[in-house]
């Protein structure tokens, strides 16, 4: 049986989360994917566009992405369920001299109190939640007709994938039983989902989606001693290569979708 779980709250975890995430390679490597996949939103501002969007990032973290849009001029509401999360993304931007609006609390709970959106980013909450698709849904709708929603999350496929490779007669039970969630690391997320099914609950509410990156799609999946044993330069360029074809894209440990809505 699934064991019930609540949103994740990483008060806790925040020095093992910037070590474990954003301290790494990887986590390099996911900040220059999604900035592709945003570049309109940045250019538009070094294209003298005038009026600076209105952004929502909703479950901010450290607020790398935030901050980024942010230099190009954009305004920035933050908000996260940790506080010692918001604590340190506010101090991101004082350092960086930028301003923005925080706002402590779930996104959910925030949300009717919001306006609507021109970009709204929900990167890596969806997999830590209780209600996921209710939870999305209701961030979803705070972006405006036109406007667009940055969703990364974490990759139900490679969670699967990755334990099968490993060889072991008690993670396939697991698989075959479908009782494989939240059995992880504590950085492992309880909640990962098919991009397939998250792609269908977009189309269902009125949005297409413009950019279809997967991260990761090789990387994940190698042993510590391929890595340690390779050019970790050719290693990235295979990344890129592959990481926006199909089928490759779906098995990255994160898949990022931008998503316009259109209804």
């Amino acid at each position: 049986m699934t064991r019930p779980i609540k949103d994740r709250n990483f008060d806790r975890l925040i020095d093992k989360f910037e070590q474990k995430v954003y301290g790494t390679v990887k986590g390099e490597w996911r900040l220059k994917l999604l900035k592709e996949d945003l570049a309109q939103f940045y250019l538009k501002q070094d294209q003298h566009q005038t009026t600076p969007l209105q952004i929502w990032d909703a479950g901010c973290g450290f607020a790398q992405i935030s901050q980024w849009l942010a230099k190009a001029g954009h305004q920035l509401t933050l908000c996260d369920l940790s506080k010692k999360m918001l604590n340190r993304a506010q101090q991101n931007f004082a350092d960086a001299q930028l301003n923005a609006t925080f706002l402590h609390g779930a996104s959910q709970d925030l949300a009717a109190e919001l306006d609507e959106f021109d970009l709204v980013l929900f990167h890596a909450v969806l997999e830590w939640l209780a209600e996921p698709k209710t939870t999305l849904k209701t961030i979803a709708n705070k972006v405006r007709p036109g406007g667009y929603l940055s969703l990364l999350f974490y990759n139900r496929n490679t969670l699967i994938y990755s334990n099968v490779l490993k060889g072991e007669d008690w993670r396939w039970q697991l698989i075959l039983d479908n009782d494989y969630m939240g059995k992880g690391k504590k950085l492992t997320p309880p909640n990962p989902h098919f991009p397939h099914e998250v792609q269908a609950w977009l189309t269902d509410w009125g949005f297409e989606i413009e950019a279809h990156t997967g991260i990761r799609v090789f990387n994940d999946y190698l042993s510590p001693e391929v890595i340690a044993n390779n050019d970790s330069q050719q290693l990235l360029e295979l990344e890129y290569q592959f990481c926006r074809q199909p089928t490759f894209r779906d098995m990255g440990r994160y898949v990022h979708f931008l998503a316009k809505r259109t209804g």
